[in-house]
C-alpha cells in the first residue's frame, strides 16, 4: 500500500507541477512580487496537503509562538535539513514571505526551477565560495530590508536521519552582518520522506521552533554555536531513538 500511494503521489506531482508552472508563467508578468509568491505558495500548500491525505504524512508544530512574536523583526530561519518535505512545507506553514538560499543548479530543473527563478530568492554558485558569500550578503540585506525572512539550511545539504554533520557558518555571518534575529528549527521529516527516497511513509513529523536568538550582542561564531547547539539538542528530544548510541 505504501508503494501504491507513493506512486500515485509521484504521478500527481508529475502531472500537476507542469500545469501549475505554466499558469505561473502566464500570470507572473501581470503580478507583483508578493502576489507571485502567494501563487507559487498554492503549489506548496497543495503538495503538503496531498502528502497528508494520500500518504498519511501529518505534522505538528511546537513553538509557533516564537515565530508570531517576531513578525515585525528581520529574521533568518535556520533549519535542520533531512528531506524535501521541509523545502515544500515551510512555504505553506510560515506566515511570512520566505526567501530561500539555494544552489543555482536548482534553477535548471524544468518547471520547478524556472518558477523559482521568477521569485525573490537567493541563488548561489557553490563552486565559487567567495562570490557566493558576497551574493548572500548583498541579496540578504536587500530582502530583509523589504520585510522578507530568509531561510537557510546550515548543513548545506540533506542529511540522513540521526547523522551528525558540520554546520556551515554563512547564515550566522549574514545574521551578524544584518543584525537579524535567528530562529532555529528542528524537525524529523526524514522518517516520512527520506532523502532521495521514492517511498513516502505515513507518520507524524514534529517541527520544533526555538526562541529567537539576538545577533546584536554576539559574534558570528557565538551565534553559530548557539543556533547549532539548540537544533542538535532539540533533535535529541523530538527524535531521541535516532540518536541512541549503537
Amino acid at each position: 500500500m505504501i508503494f501504491i500511494k507513493s506512486f500515485l503521489f509521484f504521478v500527481f506531482l508529475l502531472a500537476f507541477t507542469p500545469v501549475y508552472a505554466i499558469i505561473c508563467f502566464i500570470a507572473f508578468p501581470f503580478m507583483s512580487a508578493g502576489k507571485r509568491y502567494e501563487l507559487v505558495r498554492g503549489w506548496n500548500m497543495t503538495v503538503t496537503g496531498l502528502a497528508k491525505y494520500l500518504c498519511g504524512i501529518h505534522y505538528e508544530i511546537i513553538g509557533m509562538e516564537n515565530v508570531v512574536a517576531m513578525m515585525d523583526k528581520p529574521v533568518i530561519l535556520m533549519s535542520k535539513h533531512q528531506s524535501a518535505w521541509e523545502t515544500i512545507a515551510f512555504l505553506a506553514i510560515m506566515p511570512k514571505q520566505l526567501c530561500f538560499v539555494f544552489k543555482r543548479e536548482l534553477l535548471w530543473i524544468p518547471f520547478f526551477g524556472w518558477a523559482l527563478g521568477m521569485l525573490r530568492m537567493i541563488h548561489i554558485n557553490r563552486s565559487k565560495t567567495a562570490a557566493a558569500s558576497q551574493s548572500i550578503a548583498s541579496q540578504g540585506k536587500k530582502y530583509l530590508s523589504k520585510g522578507l525572512w530568509i531561510i537557510i539550511f546550515p548543513e548545506g545539504t540533506r542529511t540522513p536521519v540521526g547523522a551528525n554533520t558540520t554546520y556551515l557558518k554563512g547564515g550566522a555571518r549574514l545574521a551578524n552582518a544584518t543584525n537579524a534575529w535567528v530562529i532555529p528549527i528542528a524537525h524529523n521529516a526524514g522518517h516520512c520522506w527520506p532523502k532521495n527516497g521514492f517511498l513516502k511513509y505515513p507518520g507524524k513529523i514534529t517541527v520544533s521552533i526555538g526562541p529567537a536568538i539576538d545577533s546584536s550582542d554576539k559574534s558570528a561564531g557565538e551565534l553559530h554555536t548557539a543556533m547549532e547547539n539548540w537544533i542538535e539538542k532539540e533533535m535529541r528530544v523530538i527524535d531521541a531513538p535516532a540518536y541512541k548510541p549503537n
